[in-house]
């Protein structure tokens, strides 16, 4: 009976290598590198990059560039005119203002000021960004393929518009490993914002894996209640009858694993046992009871209300420090189709504070030479007003020629803009960046070469900048 089991054992693994890609192959070493980096990776760049972790603050429903990053004085002259037809050169308008009878020029309400030594130029709405101007790198010429919020998202998330495809931290913590044991490589908070309370909900595709191994895609800490389900163990189940059980659910999913080579029981495996070690680090996370009270004051009023942005950014420098690879913060509420000065206001107050103390508090703790921050939404707003008119309220609409980000840390020049649009701010006269061009260089500067960093799925190899994607050297530090 011994000799038949062993016969057996030998067919299945001659069997397994035989018919194994490389997605099989890949489930094998997963067990055997589980919460490790791989700094000899092939897909590496050149040594490693300047930085270790990345923080992007996405600002979901596209935030407006000439109310926060692109002055724009002299539009104060067109107020209220139809925008010419020689600045949108003949396009055909086919968002939801396309059936209006007329595009009015709608300046911003709101004034622009030079700060820092940088004299980097921001919307008065910013109260407590200017804190940290010469941190910034803002680029003002962003645009996208997508025109309405869903495939925009996930365009920016996965660098496709049709879902379906790894998001950017999926792709990371595949390519790099994880910088901890004890949390995964990839995670993600939500906040809803106060400037549109409808916004439309997030998905958990845009942080989901894709065709990747599923270890590899984000986890959502939950806004209330445990962070993470299941986070406790049942009544009459303590911490030691659990670890048996693991390990007795372990041996038999490795068993089917040397069976089938099916890369989803490593995960399953892996998943299982991160599972068990976060019920002791992610209350610990969650505990913010050993910050200092200067500390609090510098994020804000809602730092210590659960699911709030403040709340979120102290929790990503907590991550980082933890040894997260990639946290992405989805803030929604920036969809201000009409309303907007009074709307955007309400953002401002949601987000500016943290979002400067969270730049502020990992350069104090020496993180923010290895951390890069993103910030920035899924597209911009049209010149025009979406519905009438006036001196204080207007709406804008979707606009994915031109618009702006900024980031900040490591890797990045610091004090300074790229990037130019026309008067109008409706199209780029210089330095365009696309998204493939945003992820090939956020690539780059994790020390990965974004034309390696491949996996062969359904007959081709694919990649998260697809075929594209070009390094926007002017911000490279």
């Amino acid at each position: 009976m011994n000799e038949l089991y062993r016969t057996q054992d030998a067919l299945n693994r001659r069997t397994f290598l035989k018919s194994a890609t490389g997605l099989g192959l890949a489930a094998l070493g997963l067990l055997e590198n589980e919460a490790q980096a791989r700094p000899g990776s092939p897909i590496l760049g050149g040594g490693g990059g300047k930085v270790k972790r990345v923080i992007y603050l996405f600002q979901s429903g596209a935030p407006s560039q000439f109310e926060l990053f692109d002055s724009k004085p002299t539009l104060e002259k067109y107020r209220g005119q139809n925008l010419p037809e020689s600045i949108r050169k003949g396009q055909r308008l086919t968002t939801m203002t396309s059936g209006q009878s007329n595009f009015p020029t709608a300046p911003s309400s709101f004034g622009f000021k030079k700060h820092g030594q940088s004299g980097i130029e921001l919307s008065d709405l910013w109260k407590h960004l200017p804190e940290v101007a010469d941190e910034l790198c803002v680029i003002r010429s962003m645009n996208t393929e997508a025109i309405n919020h869903d495939p925009a998202i996930t365009f920016f998330q996965t660098g496709s518009q049709l879902a379906g495809r790894p998001s950017i931290g999926a792709w990371l913590s595949y390519g790099l490993g994880t910088l901890n044991k004890d949390l995964p490589a990839y995670v993600v908070l939500t906040s809803k914002g106060s400037g549109r309370p409808d916004d439309q909900p997030l998905y958990d595709r845009l942080w989901g894996a894709g065709f990747l191994p599923t270890q590899h895609q984000g986890v959502k800490l939950r806004n209330s209640g445990d962070p993470v389900l299941y986070l406790s163990d049942p009544d009459g189940v303590d911490r030691g009858t659990r670890r048996e059980m693991l390990d007795e659910l372990g041996a038999l999913n490795k068993l089917k694993l040397a069976q089938t080579g099916d890369p989803e029981i490593a995960t399953r495996i892996s998943q299982y046992e991160l599972a068990f070690r976060m019920q002791a680090s992610v209350p610990e996370l969650a505990d913010l009871s050993k910050e200092s009270q200067a500390t609090l004051e510098m994020y804000g009023p809602d730092v210590n209300r659960p699911g709030s942005y403040a709340h979120n950014c102290l929790l990503a420098r907590r991550l980082c420090e933890k040894g997260v690879r990639f946290i992405q913060l989805f803030h929604m509420g920036w969809d201000h189709h009409g309303g907007l000065p009074n709307a955007i206001k309400g953002q401002l107050k949601d987000t500016d504070q943290a979002t400067a103390a969270l730049i502020k508090d990992l350069k104090q703790r020496g993180m923010l030479d290895d951390t890069l921050i993103v910030w920035g939404g899924e597209f911009g707003r049209t010149v025009y007003s979406q519905g009438a008119l006036t001196m204080d309220n207007y709406g804008r609409d979707h606009h994915p020629r031109c618009f702006s980000i900024f980031m900040a840390g490591a890797g990045v020049k610091h004090g300074v803009t790229i990037g130019e649009t026309d008067e109008f701010s409706y199209n780029i006269v210089k330095d365009p960046v696309s998204v493939h061009d945003l992820h090939a260089t956020i690539l780059h500067l994790l020390g990965v070469d974004h034309k390696k960093l491949t996996y062969p799925y359904q007959g081709r190899d694919f990649r998260l900048t697809d075929v594209y994607g070009e390094l926007v050297k002017p911000i490279l530090a």
